[in-house]
């Protein structure tokens, strides 16, 4: 409860050099210390707490609750809190308790404002119509709904006027800083509410913004940030000179060293530094990390681009109107370069200019090369690649999300009804491409691209044993640990349990669904059998957790496009043929994955090593460095993965071998 300050405290306020307009609109609550306050000048409503904490800082530093050298105007301050040297004023805020703040030139709240919340950021076509309005708990998924599905002019509707909902709940002329923030040698701060926890130390200027920092996941703004029109996620760390423009960052992303964006969003665990973006939807994990690279007006996830990686929306027409998307899993190599449109295949690599605008959708897994203009295109031999099994394997342990509520759904799996989809319909466009042009020729065309025959070939081989491997692993972790004595044991084992997964399958940035269950959640918004954004967030979780039900309807419903024979035809000798081929792919990818980490430690690998030149030395240092061939950690997880999957194959053979 407040109360009127005493004609005591007033005088010894007015003895510390504090000044009011009026002590009649100052208010306090009963454990008021007047003697903490000095230098300071009240106006407008002001409410005062206790200053009774004493803050410890790194290096041994403590320091009082208290205020000093400050001008407060229509503020209200929470128990102990700490606020010093204030350069011009702090007004219509409320400032919640334990919060430091010392060297801020302003922190102001100009009038009505929602935050940053619903700001329009205008991803993909800088000239808009895909703008995706902001707001605090934004996730990949729903973010991918507004900008993608332009096509449901109702379900985008509905969405947008949820969002504009949740900013006129927080619309007010009073800002917020929340529990324990720290605010330290920053300019100025206009229009921003700062969540419970978050740290700004030195930035330059923050305008019209939320930052959703939690306990949990506490937000770090660094030095010389400047943010105009933003919101940060919990656990955002923006740092070392970023410049962000309408734009949304999202839980755990690193943005720092000279960074700048405007009109992008990047959601969970995106690294970027140095480089710029433009109009950018960076799915989960868009990495780039270089001075030279902009991304502009493209769709990404999982990216890891090159430096240098280069992209037009520009072909000086109608303005910059283009757009591009990178699907999940792809990297650009240094100095890559792409005319939009474009669109490239899921976890396939970018190397050198293309400028034809290369679709490469529906062949994942390849390379994308350009060699003296012509762009060539190599099917399915990423599958072989030893950076794609890594980077699958590091995404999962790279999620840096501390806060438990995690907005983004994400699916890591390299293989799913997704990519296998493509590779059965990859394999026959390749056979139909070969039979157009002939089996003899030495070189096919297919959408401004040249295939190899041979790479035509071997790619027709890779998505082969992919999809052994997909879907074997799918039938023998569906009979794992179950008890059956006959065939109709067995086939009543593989019945889905759900009906959903059926037909094609999404990727929602990130998230990987079948297209059916996203068409009727799209129905169920545009009609308000969803009507809120928490239902909207269920749904989509639901989704998410579903996965592996609906993964297996969806291999269910191609067992005999692939097999020859469908689930509820199958006798245990199927099951063995099935294991035996999953156990041949798996094991001969595994060894290409060998062959190929051997590479890393060939003598080419091993130039610039060793001070002398000699071999000796060279060989030396390079073992010192590197490490040995056998001892390296991808490869024993390669020989470790031989061995564990042969031993399951083995275990399920042991068990049917009563049927055969």
């Amino acid at each position: 409860m407040y109360r009127s300050l005493t004609q005591e405290e007033t005088s010894i306020l007015k003895s510390n050099g504090c000044t009011a307009d009026d002590w009649n609109n100052i208010s306090a609550t009963d454990r008021f210390n007047a003697e903490r306050y000095h230098n300071v000048r009240f106006s407008g409503k002001i409410y005062l707490g206790a200053s009774d904490h004493v803050f410890e800082l790194p290096g041994g530093f403590k320091a009082n609750a208290s205020i000093s050298n400050a001008a407060l105007h229509n503020v209200t301050v929470a128990d102990n809190v700490y606020i010093h040297n204030i350069g011009n004023y702090i007004a219509n805020y409320n400032i919640g308790e334990k919060a430091f703040i010392e060297n801020v030139n302003r922190i102001v709240a100009t009038g009505d404002s929602s935050f940053g919340i619903s700001t329009e950021v205008s991803v993909l076509n800088e000239t808009g119509g895909r703008e995706v309005p902001i707001y605090p708990r934004l996730s990949a998924q729903i973010a991918w709904l507004i900008a993608m599905y332009r096509h449901k002019p109702d379900m985008v509707s509905a969405l947008r006027r949820m969002i504009l909902d949740e900013a006129d709940k927080v619309r007010s002329s009073r800002g917020i800083i929340g529990r324990n923030v720290h605010i330290v040698n920053s300019g100025t701060i206009t229009d921003v509410n700062v969540g419970d926890y978050a740290t700004i130390d030195g930035a330059a200027s923050l305008t019209d913004g939320t930052i959703a920092a939690s306990e949990q996941d506490p937000v770090y703004v660094g030095a010389n940030v400047m943010a105009e029109h933003f919101i940060l996620s919990s656990g955002a760390h923006v740092a070392e000179s970023v410049v962000l423009v309408n734009s949304f960052v999202g839980q755990a992303c690193h943005l720092t060293h000279l960074f700048s964006a405007h009109d992008s969003l990047f959601f969970a665990n995106c690294a970027c530094e140095n480089g710029e973006a433009a109009a950018i939807f960076a799915g989960p994990y868009t990495v780039t990390m270089h001075k030279s690279s902009l991304l502009i007006a493209g769709m990404f996830s999982f990216l890891n681009a090159g430096s240098g990686s280069n992209q037009s929306n520009h072909m000086y027409k109608l303005g910059p109107i283009h757009q591009g998307v990178v699907e999940r899993g792809s990297k650009t190599t240094s100095d890559s370069y792409i005319l939009w449109p474009a669109r490239i295949g899921a976890f396939s690599l970018v190397m050198g200019r293309h400028v034809n605008h290369p679709d490469t959708s529906a062949l994942p897994f390849s390379y994308l090369i350009e060699n003296r203009g012509r762009s060539f295109l190599v099917p399915g031999v990423n599958i072989k690649s030893v950076g794609t099994i890594r980077d699958a394997r590091k995404w999962p342990k790279r999620d840096k999300r501390r806060d438990a509520d995690r907005l983004d759904c994400i699916n890591f799996n390299l293989l799913s009804p997704y990519t296998a989809s493509k590779m059965l319909n990859g394999i026959k466009l390749l056979n139909t491409i070969e039979e157009t042009l002939g089996v003899t020729a030495d070189q096919y065309s297919y959408r401004s691209m040249t295939i190899e025959s041979r790479a035509l070939r071997k790619g027709k081989e890779y998505y082969g044993m992919a999809l052994d491997k997909f879907m074997g692993n799918s039938l023998i972790h569906r009979l794992k640990d179950t008890h059956f004595e006959s065939n109709a044991d067995i086939r009543r084992l593989l019945r889905p349990t759900i009906e959903a997964g059926r037909g094609e399958w999404i990727d929602l940035a990130g998230m990987i669904a079948p297209h059916c269950e996203i068409e009727r959640l799209s129905s169920d918004i545009a009609s308000g059998r969803c009507g809120s954004l928490d239902e909207v967030e269920k749904r989509i979780r639901q989704l998410s957790d579903d996965y592996y039900d609906m993964e297996w309807t969806w291999v269910e419903e191609h067992f005999a496009q692939w097999y020859g024979k469908s689930c509820n035809e199958l006798t245990a000798t199927d099951v063995a043929d099935i294991i035996k081929r999953w156990q041949t792919s798996v094991v001969r990818l595994d060894k290409m994955l060998y062959d190929d980490a051997r590479k890393e430690f060939s003598a080419v690998s091993r130039i610039g090593f060793g001070a002398d030149g000699t071999e000796e030395c060279c060989d030396a240092d390079f073992e010192q460095v590197r490490g040995e061939f056998q001892s390296d950690d991808f490869v024993k997880m390669v020989l470790d993965h031989i061995d564990k999957k042969t031993a399951l194959g083995n275990e399920l053979m042991a068990r049917i071998q009563h049927l055969l």
